[in-house]
């Protein structure tokens, strides 16, 4: 994989306190987006990798349903592959009889099966062009404990208003029209951007952020992401930064939905851990944030993980932010989650047996794909 381009994709200023609300807890995130789908007078428009026909599901199935009854512009954009199986056969035709207008993300077909691997891996809320939520969840019970306990998967999202909300709205809209380049225009110097991983200045502009948050690096890096599978670029990048004495962490689970992009993860620690990298496995549940924070005063939410799919491959959007209270709150957030996490042992990862080092190379050979 060729270096990523050399762009200049963060914002410089440090900006004072924007409104940013975030959301750990999905029953409190679910809760706020519905109280916002249901206020909506114009548009509800919404894009999500998984919408599952299940408890939570069926609730946003039904407020959309209403909204376009009501003559709201209600837009749904659902990928084909994240919703196999759980959404189109049932609420798709209770949508569409409602007024909703939805589309299914790069379904199969022969005459393309290339195209069926680049997926749509945003989860975008905005209602009326005034509010937007974006982060992590997914629409489906699994980060609900109202319905799934306690087991209930951690994640991270927020919502903002303002010029962000403009923001989300242009990016939407542009993706709905088929444009997959569009980057809105600031109106105005901002600590905080919305950023998609592809441009038409840059194809792989996430990979570009985070060269430069890890290459610019004074003190500490700390990266929260459920699929961690780095390229070798930013391996190096995460390597040259403890070797000016950055304190590197990464925060992952122990507790995988997807067992091959952990074996591809376990493939990379011992060349991170032998140069200093901390890994740590979240412990209690399986952990689907995807944060980075760097310095205390430079932050990325989003959709995107850190992983060959996300940089290269699936179409992604994050936040990222210079804003002082919000690098702060996920500062707190990341040590609080690492409280609850077990630290990777170098001289016990070099100990491992056979069987699981087998794993690792499978896992890695098929890294580009998972």
């Amino acid at each position: 994989m060729a270096d990523p381009c050399t762009c200049n994709p963060l914002p410089r200023q440090r900006a004072a306190r924007e409104a940013i609300q975030l959301y750990t807890e999905g029953d409190r995130l679910f809760d706020a987006m519905l109280g916002a789908i249901g206020s909506a007078q114009r548009q509800v428009w919404l894009e999500t990798y998984i919408f599952a026909d299940d408890e939570v599901g069926r609730r946003f199935a039904h407020a959309l349903a209403d909204r376009a009854a009501a003559g709201v512009d209600v837009r749904l954009m659902v990928d084909a592959v994240g919703s196999l199986f759980q959404f189109h056969r049932t609420l798709g035709p209770l949508l569409q009889h409602s007024g909703v207008q939805l589309r299914r993300f790069h379904p199969w077909r022969w005459r393309e099966p290339l195209r069926y691997n680049r997926r749509d891996h945003r989860k975008l809320l905005v209602v009326d062009g005034r509010l937007a939520f974006l982060g992590g969840f997914n629409i489906h019970r699994q980060s609900s404990q109202r319905h799934f306990g306690v087991a209930r998967w951690r994640d991270t999202h927020a919502s903002f208003e303002g010029e962000l909300a403009r923001q989300a709205a242009g990016l939407f809209d542009a993706f709905w029209q088929g444009d997959r380049r569009w980057l809105p225009q600031e109106s105005r110097p901002a600590g905080s951007v919305l950023v998609p991983n592809q441009t038409r200045s840059c194809r792989r502009r996430l990979a570009c952020i985070y060269a430069d948050l890890f290459g610019n690096a004074q003190q500490s890096i700390c990266v929260e992401t459920p699929y961690f599978v780095p390229d070798n670029h930013t391996q190096k990048a995460l390597l040259a930064a403890v070797e000016r004495g950055v304190d590197v962490r990464i925060l992952v689970p122990r507790i995988s939905d997807v067992p091959l992009a952990r074996w591809a993860a376990n493939a990379v620690y011992a060349r991170l851990l032998d140069a200093g990298v901390r890994v740590f496995e979240y412990l209690p549940r399986m952990l689907h944030a995807k944060v980075v924070i760097v310095d205390g005063e430079r932050a990325t939410l989003g959709t995107a993980n850190l992983d060959y799919r996300s940089l290269f491959q699936n179409y992604e959007l994050n936040l990222i932010s210079r804003d002082p209270d919000l690098c702060t709150r996920l500062q707190n957030q990341f040590d609080a989650d690492l409280t609850e996490a077990a630290a990777v042992c170098a001289t016990g990862w070099r100990q491992r047996p056979w069987v699981p080092r087998l794993a690792e190379l499978l896992g890695w050979s098929v890294r580009r794909w998972l």
